[in-house]
C-alpha cells in the first residue's frame, strides 16, 4: 500500500522515567514508551494504534498501562451504527440555531462534558525529544539485504476480534436465608433498574455486531430514527444568517490551500491554547504549532480501494463567514479516521464545538466508508476512566476499548464495571486469550544500520558484543511481530 514502496523508520527511546500527568497532576506518575518516527506508512500506524500507540507530531508513544497513574485505553466508535444521544442532538440543534438566526447560547462551564476538546499533547504530559533526532533521508537507504526467510511485504490485515468476547448469561440468584429459603434475596429497585438498563445496552451492542462485519448505514424509512446526517442539516434554511463551510486540507506545505490558511490557523491555535489551556505565548507559538499539529510522520498515500481524498494527515477546517473558527486535526487510515486534536475560537465555546466537531467527524467517517468499505471506525484517542472529565468519550456509542494485554476490542459496556473497580484492567474476559501478534522471533526484526536494511540476526552478527538486545526485544514486543518485521528500527 505504501506509495513508492516507502518504509517506516523509527528510533526507540524506551520509557523508564516518569513525567507529570495531565489528568491527575501527579508530578512523575505518567509513564509511557516512546519512539521518534522519521517516516511511517498509514498501514503501520493503523497497526500501531491497534496496539495502543498514539502520535503527537512525529513522536509516537504508548502508555505503560499497568504502571502509569491514569491508564489510557484506546477507544473507537462504530461510525456506521452510531446514533446521536439527546446531548448530541441538543448540540447540533444549538449550532443550527446559531447558523440560522444568530442565537448564541449562554456560556456553560461544563469542562468534563460536551465542551471538552480532544486529547492535548500538553495535558497528557507526553515528553517528546527536545529536538528532532538524527535526520534520516530516504535516499540514504540504498542497500536492501534481508534474509530469504524474512518477508517484509506481506502482513495480515488488522483483526477486529470480538470472537473471544463471551456472551452474557443470566445468573440465578442464590437462595436467601429469610422466611422462605427457596426465594432469592431482596434487591433494591435501583439495582434492578440498573441491571435491566445494562442488559438492554448489551443486547443492542450484540445486535449491532451481528448485523454485519461492515454494515452500510441503513436507508431511511418512515419508522426509523433520523440519521446523524439528518440532524446536522436539520432546520437550516437556504439563506442562513451565518454560513458554515467545512474544508478538508492535507497537511502539506506543498498544498496551496494549506499554505494559504497556515498563518490564520496558527494564530487560532495560539489563541485557543492561551485562553482554554492557560499556555504562555512562548508555549504555543508557530514553531510549537508546526511541531505538534503540522509535522506528521505519515506518508500521503492513495489506494484503488481507498477513499478519494487518500490516506494521511489532514486539517478539517470550519470556516464561519469566511473566517476559520475551528480546526480538527485528523489522520485518515485504512480502517479508521483517527482524531488527533481540536482547537477552536474561544468566543464560540458555548456552541460546544468539541462535541459538534466529533459528530461531524463521525459523519465524515461514514462518508469515506461509502468509498472504502473497510474504513468503518472513528478513533477518539484515549479513554481515561480514572479522570471523570475524560469519560465523555464513552458517550459516542457503540464503542469499544482496546484490551491492554490481548489487543482485542471489548464493548465499553463490559469494560466500565471492571474499570469502576480498578483503573487498570485486562478488559478481555477470556483468560486463555493472548496477543495474536506477540513477538516470537527476534531474529526477524528489521533494523536500519549504516544505510542498510537487515534482519536483527544479521545486525547482531555484524555488531559482535552489542548490548542492545534487551532494548530491541522490548521495542519489538511493544509493536508486535508483524510491525517489527515491516518497520525499520534505526541503529546508530
Amino acid at each position: 500500500m505504501a506509495a513508492g514502496g516507502s518504509l517506516s523508520i523509527v528510533e526507540y527511546f524506551g520509557g523508564d522515567d516518569g513525567y507529570r500527568c495531565g489528568y491527575c497532576k501527579h508530578e512523575n506518575g505518567n509513564f509511557s514508551h516512546g519512539m521518534w518516527s522519521h517516516t511511517m506508512t498509514v498501514q503501520d500506524y493503523q497497526d500501531l494504534i491497534d496496539r495502543g500507540w498514539r502520535r503527537s507530531g512525529k513522536y509516537v508513544y504508548k502508555p505503560i498501562m499497568n504502571k502509569t497513574c491514569c491508564p489510557q485505553y484506546t477507544i473507537r466508535c462504530h461510525a456506521l451504527n452510531f446514533h446521536p444521544s439527546k446531548t448530541h442532538k441538543k448540540t447540533l440543534k444549538k449550532v443550527n440555531r446559531f447558523l440560522s438566526k444568530g442565537e448564541m447560547p449562554v456560556e456553560k462551564h461544563d469542562e468534563g462534558h460536551e465542551g471538552e476538546p480532544m486529547d492535548s499533547v500538553h495535558e497528557e504530559g507526553v515528553q517528546p525529544p527536545p529536538q528532532d533526532p538524527l535526520k534520516i533521508d530516504h535516499s540514504e537507504v540504498q542497500d536492501i539485504s534481508t534474509s530469504p526467510d524474512t518477508d517484509t511485504t506481506n502482513s495480515a490485515a488488522p483483526t477486529s476480534p470480538r470472537d473471544d468476547a463471551e456472551k452474557t448469561t443470566n445468573v440465578t440468584p442464590k437462595p436467601g436465608k429469610g422466611a422462605d429459603p427457596n426465594r432469592p434475596l431482596c434487591r433494591k429497585a435501583k439495582d434492578l433498574r440498573k441491571e435491566r438498563r445494562l442488559q438492554k445496552e448489551q443486547q443492542k451492542q450484540q445486535e449491532a455486531v451481528s448485523s454485519s462485519v461492515n454494515p452500510a448505514p441503513s436507508k431511511s424509512a418512515s419508522n426509523q430514527p433520523k440519521s446523524l446526517e439528518g440532524f446536522i442539516t436539520e432546520s437550516l434554511p437556504s439563506d442562513p444568517l451565518h454560513r458554515l463551510e467545512v474544508r478538508l486540507v492535507p497537511v502539506s506545505f506543498e498544498d496551496p490551500d494549506f499554505l494559504a490558511s497556515y498563518e490564520e490557523s496558527a494564530a487560532l491555535y495560539a489563541r485557543y491554547q492561551m485562553t482554554v489551556h492557560g499556555d504562555a505565548p512562548y508555549e504555543c507559538g508557530e514553531s510549537q504549532f508546526k511541531r505538534f499539529l503540522c509535522d506528521s510522520p505519515l506518508e500521503a498515500e492513495t489506494a484503488p480501494d481507498g477513499p478519494d481524498v487518500g490516506y494521511g494527515s489532514f486539517h478539517q477546517q470550519y470556516w464561519l463567514d469566511g473566517t476559520i473558527v475551528a480546526v480538527g486535526v485528523l489522520d485518515i487510515l485504512p480502517s479508521c479516521v483517527s482524531s488527533v486534536y481540536l482547537y477552536y475560537h474561544p468566543d464560540f465555546s458555548s456552541l460546544s464545538l468539541g462535541t459538534y466537531s466529533a459528530l461531524r467527524e463521525i459523519a465524515f467517517t461514514r462518508q469515506l466508508q461509502q468509498q472504502s468499505p473497510k474504513l468503518a471506525y472513528y478513533y477518539l484517542g484515549f479513554y481515561v476512566h480514572s479522570c471523570p472529565k475524560m469519560r465523555y468519550k464513552g458517550q459516542y456509542r457503540p464503542s469499544d476499548l482496546l484490551c491492554p494485554e490481548t489487543y482485542t476490542w471489548v464493548p465499553i459496556e463490559r469494560c466500565i464495571p471492571r474499570l469502576d473497580i480498578s483503573a487498570y484492567s485486562r478488559l478481555n474476559e477470556n483468560a486463555q486469550a493472548g496477543d495474536a501478534r506477540a513477538l516470537k522471533e527476534l531474529s526477524r526484526v528489521l533494523v536500519l544500520h549504516r544505510r542498510t536494511v537487515m534482519p536483527y540476526a544479521a545486525y547482531a552478527r555484524k555488531r559482535k558484543g552489542s548490548n542492545d538486545e534487551k532494548e530491541v526485544e522490548q521495542y519489538a514486543s511493544l509493536v508486535g511481530q508483524t510491525c517489527a518485521e515491516r518497520i525499520l528500527l534505526y541503529r546508530a
